[in-house]
């Protein structure tokens, strides 16, 4: 049997904050990029670090909404509500388990055409479908997005956080106000049911559509009245002002990609940035912290450097950090486990 086409997963376009995690890093040197200005002179940290958990592997089940069919010879096929979706995934090295006829189902595929810009770059083989499609996640209505970096508006495997943070705020916020910042947040679904769960919430993107997208979102889930404020921002310049203007939070999500450029042209790049960022927020915590959730996608490191770096931004804080991996499971028999993205997650003492 002939190999299955694998799809180019090159994106077309220069990496933005909006969620292209794949895209290669830029030369020293290149056009448009700004180096950042001197980092704030933050305090060192000492005191023991936090007690370790690791490995930590949280498994995405398939759900009403959502459902990993299959994956192999670098592509995955996904049930997003009525949609079947079928697109590149790097992580995905070993063989298709469904017949090709399975795979030929799908309602939209990415195809990495790189002669069209936009939804040009998704072909939906069965009729014609629009940018957008309705999906809930618990109750919480949102829209499906076919974008151009391949990526459809939501990350489903990031459900495990998102029912760990509505948990915690939820025993909280009828005792004490829980006020959450939730960094380079794209579509907004973990801002949504952090405010549903009872937090004030910071939502901040470099990106304008990815601010739209989730505000559009908001309204469509009925949370429009919560206590919400939409940044469009670069996430490493908001914090530095939050620092100065001596702002607190009792929680703190980053998502941040590998490489990124803020509205200004700022440059975000992980491996130099993070621990910086990390550090920044440490300083925003108030005096009766509850979490500090981070993700990495696509890059080449362990969850075991997440770990490190985030316990020495909470030495003496006390908790525990938990780090590992999240995965999907497939749906059907002898399911696999196809790895998304690394996290590392701090927790308080009395969280």
């Amino acid at each position: 049997m002939a190999r299955p086409h694998r799809p180019d997963p090159r994106p077309s376009q220069p990496a933005t904050r909006d969620r292209d995690r794949r895209e290669e890093r830029p030369a020293a040197g290149a056009a448009g990029i700004q180096p950042r200005a001197n980092h704030l002179d933050l305090p060192h940290r000492t005191g023991p670090r936090p007690d370790e958990r690791l490995p930590v592997i949280l498994v995405g089940e398939a759900g009403e909404d959502y459902a990993l069919i299959d994956s192999g010879d670098g592509e995955k096929l996904e049930r997003y509500g009525p949609l079947l979706v079928r697109r590149p995934e790097n992580q995905a090295i070993w063989t298709r388990r469904l017949a090709p006829v399975d795979w030929d189902a799908a309602d939209a595929v990415f195809t990495g055409d790189l002669d069209e810009e936009g939804v040009g770059r998704w072909r939906f083989p069965r009729q014609p479908l629009g940018e957008t499609w309705p999906l809930v996640h618990d109750g919480l209505s949102y829209l499906g997005r076919f974008t151009s970096y391949r990526h459809v508006g939501v990350f489903p495997e990031q459900a495990a956080h998102w029912s760990f943070a509505e948990g915690i705020i939820a025993r909280h916020a009828g005792k004490r106000p829980v006020r959450l910042l939730n960094l380079f947040g794209y579509t907004g679904l973990a801002s949504l049911l952090a405010a549903r769960a009872g937090a004030e919430v910071t939502h901040v993107d470099a990106s304008k559509k990815a601010i739209g997208w989730a505000r559009e979102n908001g309204e469509l889930a009925g949370l429009g009245g919560r206590p919400i404020r939409w940044i469009c921002e670069d996430a490493v310049r908001y914090v530095e002002r939050e620092v100065k203007r001596g702002s607190r939070y009792e929680a703190i999500v980053l998502d941040p990609p590998r490489f990124g450029r803020g509205p200004k042209g700022e440059v975000w790049q992980i491996f130099e940035d993070l621990p910086y960022l990390l550090a920044l927020t440490r300083e925003l915590l108030s005096d009766r912290p509850l979490f500090v959730i981070l993700t990495a996608y696509s890059i080449r490191a362990s969850f075991y450097s997440l770990s490190a770096v985030m316990g020495e931004a909470m030495r003496g804080l006390g908790g525990t950090t938990e780090s590992g991996e999240l995965v999907l499971r497939e749906a059907g028999e002898e399911p696999r486990l196809l790895s998304t993205s690394l996290f590392s997650r701090w927790i308080a003492p009395d969280a």
